[in-house]
């Protein structure tokens, strides 16, 4: 076989192999996941009323985990106090679910996250047992960073997709001024 015939197979089989990626990444958005581990995050404060925690994000994102008065609020970014909206939580008792989905993006030319999904157990107000699931949408963004779009995950069978569209239009949202969405059915509160 002569040895330009050969070298123009393996390049053409390289750019078969190459162009027939992964379709999640020839749409601009991926997910990725961490656990979220309280006992393999550093203490950060502690008392009767509130504690924190600064745990493990994606690659090195920061990730602060609260909670106060029974609720649960996460954190974000490298300049916390300035990215976010403050205490951000839902109004009934809760639990943080084990899983934290992080929506990247690769608009920037290289995966960044733009936004996270994350599973909020409520509590029955009268009884304080699990009543219901919150699928909390939250947009990262510099200086405008908060919950974006709220999923009852029991009410909605499609809910983790319901999620992951919000979040793949975080960036657009103004936390001062917009209001966060509730998608589709909900009945967790």
């Amino acid at each position: 076989m002569n040895l330009n015939l050969r070298n123009l197979l393996t390049l053409s089989a390289l750019a078969l192999v190459l162009g027939s990626g992964p379709s999640l990444a020839q749409s601009g958005f991926v997910s990725a996941y961490t656990d979220i581990n309280l006992d393999e995050c550093l203490v950060i404060e502690a008392d009767d009323f509130f504690a924190s925690w600064s745990c493990p994000g994606y690659k090195g994102y920061p990730l602060m985990v609260t909670e106060g008065d029974l609720r649960f609020a996460l954190r974000y970014g490298f300049n916390i106090d300035k990215n976010d909206a403050g205490f951000q939580t839902l109004p009934p008792f809760n639990r943080l679910g084990e899983k934290l989905e992080w929506r990247l993006s690769n608009a920037l030319g290289r995966w960044f996250p733009i936004a996270t999904i994350v599973r909020y157990h409520t509590a029955d107000i009268d009884t304080g047992e699990d009543k219901g699931q919150v699928l909390v949408v939250t947009q990262l963004k510099e200086g405008d960073t908060c919950h974006i779009a709220y999923v009852d995950a029991r009410a909605n069978r499609n809910a983790n997709e319901l999620a992951r569209q919000a979040a793949d239009k975080a960036g657009n949202f103004d936390c001062a001024n917009d209001e966060v969405e509730v998608i589709g059915a909900f009945t967790a509160y």
